[in-house]
């Protein structure tokens, strides 16, 4: 199977310039830090994020960092003790495009987890 085709664009995010894919996702998840998601274009649907929002973001990026992928959703709920249902709620696109590309975890469509 052919890998699909990505493609980036250069935004000034927390006063630096970083690659994101045509979806809003890091192009390098290392370009992630802490002050990133409070001025990332995939948070314009969210006015401020909150406490639990940010302990999302905190345990999808500590996994990331530890595991090398994304937690699978027993792992989410586990991590975080909250229902899918819930962590659903708390981001407009989701858990896979909304708090993944908010922790600065890669394209679900461009890896394997």
């Amino acid at each position: 199977m052919a890998e699909p085709i990505r493609t980036r664009a250069l935004r000034f995010v927390a006063g630096r310039d970083v690659y994101f894919d045509t979806e809003g996702f890091f192009w390098d998840p290392d370009d992630w830090s802490i002050e990133r998601p409070r001025s990332s274009p995939a948070r314009a649907e969210i006015e401020r994020l909150d406490a639990v929002q940010w302990r999302v973001l905190r345990f999808l990026r500590a996994y990331y960092l530890d595991q090398g992928r994304a937690p699978l959703n027993r792992d989410l709920k586990a991590g975080t003790e909250l229902s899918l249902v819930e962590l659903e709620r708390l981001f407009p696109q989701g858990i896979r495009l909304g708090a993944r590309r908010l922790a600065g975890l890669p394209n679900p469509k461009t890896c394997l987890d």
